[in-house]
């Protein structure tokens, strides 16, 4: 960062760190003990749709990993595309797989990475469910290397945002949480959640 940068107020983008995804386990532990939220067993992982073999050839390793590993654990993987163009590789396990789950989209977002496709990755999300059928999901965004708590109401477009501002605080000593809540996008009907 040069001297200009520092005058104008401008910061360094967060380099993101994928280990972050390695948390998740022990803050699923803290949803559950306070706020009964368990995982659902699904995850997402969210990137720009990019034409090409290179990319084609990278999402079939990726795949090909990812269903070798499902034939031994009992897992499913499929590649979904939402109403706004983008991809979505979602991952299916029993929800006491989170562990696995994670995994799954760790090596997800180091293969895209490694491919060179880094800029096309969005986000990774890991959905959790309550008692009362409240749907959660904790989201990671990649180019922030952060998180940030998802709270659908059942059956609807809308938010519930007090519930997200508890878990979030909740969560603050297990996930770096995103302070900016502009960034907190709603991703409504986002595979890996909804279903």
């Amino acid at each position: 960062m040069g001297l200009l940068d520092i005058l104008l107020g401008r910061t360094k983008p967060v380099a993101p760190d994928l280990d972050r995804l390695f948390a998740l386990p022990s803050a699923a532990v803290t949803l559950e003990a306070a706020v009964g939220f368990t995982p659902t067993g699904r995850g997402a992982v969210c990137f720009a749709t990019v034409e090409g073999a290179a990319f084609e050839q990278t999402h079939r390793e990726v795949q090909d990993l990812l269903d070798a590993d499902a034939g031994r654990a009992g897992s499913h993987v499929e590649l979904t595309r939402d109403a706004y163009g983008y991809s979505w590789l979602v991952s299916r396990r029993t929800p006491d797989q989170l562990p696995d789950l994670v995994n799954d989209l760790h090596a997800v977002n180091s293969s895209l990475e490694a491919g060179g496709f880094g800029p096309q990755l969005l986000c990774s999300l890991t959905g959790f469910t309550d008692g009362t059928g409240r749907r959660l999901a904790l989201v990671y965004l990649y180019k922030r290397g952060t998180y940030y708590p998802l709270c659908i109401r059942s059956g609807q477009h809308q938010r519930d945002n007090a519930l997200e501002l508890q878990v979030a605080a909740l969560l603050e000593n297990d996930l770096h949480i995103e302070k900016d809540k502009t960034r907190w996008f709603p991703l409504w009907d986002a595979p890996g959640l909804s279903d």
